[in-house]
């Protein structure tokens, strides 16, 4: 009896940190899906072309999600447990910088040599074309470093959080597939991609206070930005489907430079 009592007083104890390793199992996941995207070679007007079946990367895009979910609950039931501890918080950085990270990094860096391949000159790319994308799993190791040190977060992020960083990259292969409002002839190109990842990279290093979705009372005054980004998810959903993400991102970014949080004081990453 007093064996139970103590096994299960441990799995509640660590209940969080399994959450932030099911986060990065989902990363781990996501990228042999990336890596093991089948390729065949097609020929069209006489010339050759190497081709990447989509469908393991739209499964990667599918676990970034659920990753996002489990980082979601982690700090959640950290909190509603009273188990926040040190261990906790480097875990949760280690394990965001796979699923949040790395994961978009590759990504992009898919999107990127796609892009590529449409060009008469596709046989002459240097893999040094592509590695920009790799900047983006650097920059968030950076942020998430810098979070864990930065002791005036507590409320609210500075910088935008990799995990939004990460959702964001996310749709992008689903937003290929189903093209809303024909975005993916925009993610086809590679000036747009470059741009894309020149803004996230700063986004997630800049000084600059950004809203948090973490509710501590219901008051209209305080929490008004945060129901706004409800209410657009739920109208956007219908209306924009996939692209509701990076629609939401920009309106994240818009109402948390107009309506600033003020002083950033920490929370969970």
């Amino acid at each position: 009896m007093a064996i139970a009592v103590v096994c299960r007083l441990f799995t509640m104890k660590q209940l969080s940190n399994v959450l932030t390793l099911g986060n990065l199992f989902c990363g781990a996941i996501a990228i042999i899906f990336i890596l093991h995207a089948p390729q065949y070679i097609a020929e069209f007007n006489g010339t050759e072309y190497t081709v990447t079946n989509p469908e393991p990367i739209y499964w990667a895009s599918a676990l970034v999600v659920l990753a996002g979910i489990m980082d979601f609950f982690d700090g959640f039931v950290a909190r509603w447990l009273c188990i926040q501890s040190p261990m906790g918080k480097e875990l949760d950085s280690l394990a965001d910088v796979v699923s949040f990270g790395v994961v978009p990094g590759m990504i992009i860096f898919r999107l990127l040599r796609s892009a590529y391949m449409q060009m008469p000159d596709v046989f002459d790319i240097s893999y040094l074309n592509l590695a920009p994308a790799l900047l983006v799993p650097c920059f968030a190791a950076y942020r998430l470093a810098k979070f864990n040190l930065d002791t005036r977060q507590t409320d609210f992020f500075i910088g935008v959080p990799t995990p939004a960083v990460g959702l964001l990259v996310a749709s992008f292969p689903l937003i290929m597939l189903y093209n809303p409002f024909n975005l993916a002839h925009w993610l086809q190109n590679i000036w747009v991609l470059y741009v894309i990842i020149v803004l996230l990279c700063y986004l997630m290093v800049a000084e600059i206070p950004m809203l948090s979705m973490k509710f501590k009372n219901f008051r209209l005054a305080q929490n008004w930005p945060r129901l706004l980004l409800v209410v657009l998810l739920l109208i956007g959903i219908p209306v924009l489907r996939y692209a509701v993400v990076p629609f939401l991102f920009v309106c994240y970014v818009i109402i948390s430079l107009i309506a600033p949080p003020g002083k950033a004081t920490a929370v969970n990453n």
